[in-house]
């Protein structure tokens, strides 16, 4: 898969590139990373990509020209067809099934990461075909999110896990947050694994993953899905205390 990422301070990507399973896939060749700085195409000695604001405020903004000509350069070395993503607190969120989509479609990305107060409204017009958001909170700058839609894109891509299973068995996937996970030992401050768990009927494992993943995303994610209603599963008394920090200060 080809990406490219228009960024002021492209070394942030390292943290990315560089460690862990999407570092492999750059290693193996499954992803093209292009870097763009847009301070490449700044018009004056300086190097200048942001100015005041026009009406007043506090802070710059990032200017136009040199972002559009950034994105410009960037589809040169990817292909015109490259689908530029703006990242902004202004944007729809970024989830799975949109990560989902821009894997299917087959399309280069271009990541545009803003910093200052915002990017200059014309470039967003005359270049951007979607606008992402993390989080509702805000950070320094586009990098951070950049870098986190980057992991969770490669992670998508055939080849890049071992398991391949293991990304159908996640968070969001299906609309539903995980279900607890345990290890070893089997027993941690007198809390034990749940019983099911070690009963070796896969079966019954099965379910109570299920009934876990509904009881959680209804309870802190009802945004995602409405299948916890629909079932009216309750958590057994044990676990609710663990799973529950107030409940569980209150019983140590």
């Amino acid at each position: 898969m080809k990406i490219g990422v228009i960024a002021l301070i492209p070394e942030m990507l390292s943290a990315v590139k560089d460690f862990g399973v999407v570092g492999r896939a750059f290693e193996r060749g499954l992803v093209e990373l292009t870097e763009v700085n847009p301070r490449d195409f700044a018009f004056d000695r300086h190097s200048t990509v942001d100015d005041r604001p026009y009406g007043g405020g506090p802070g710059m903004v990032l200017k136009a020209e040199p972002v559009i000509a950034a994105v410009d350069h960037a589809k040169d070395l990817l292909g015109g067809d490259a689908v530029v993503v703006h990242f902004s607190p202004r944007g729809v969120p970024l989830d799975q099934a949109r990560l989902a989509r821009w894997i299917a479609e087959g399309k280069p990305l271009i990541f545009l990461a803003s910093r200052y107060e915002g990017l200059d409204q014309r470039a967003i017009d005359l270049r951007v075909d979607e606008e992402v958001c993390v989080g509702d909170f805000v950070v320094s700058g586009g990098e951070l999110p950049v870098m986190m839609a980057l992991d969770a894109l490669i992670r998508l891509l055939p080849g890049v896990l071992g398991d391949e299973s293991s990304k159908n068995d996640e968070s969001f996937v299906d609309g539903l947050l995980e279900y607890p996970q345990y290890t070893r030992p089997e027993t941690v401050m007198n809390r034990r694994v749940p019983e099911v768990l070690v009963s070796g009927d896969h079966q019954k494992i099965a379910v109570w993953r299920q009934e876990q993943a509904t009881w959680v995303t209804e309870r802190r994610r009802p945004d995602l899905s409405v299948e916890g209603k629909k079932t009216g599963i309750e958590m057994p008394r044990g676990e609710e205390d663990a799973r529950d920090p107030k409940s569980r200060k209150s019983h140590e």
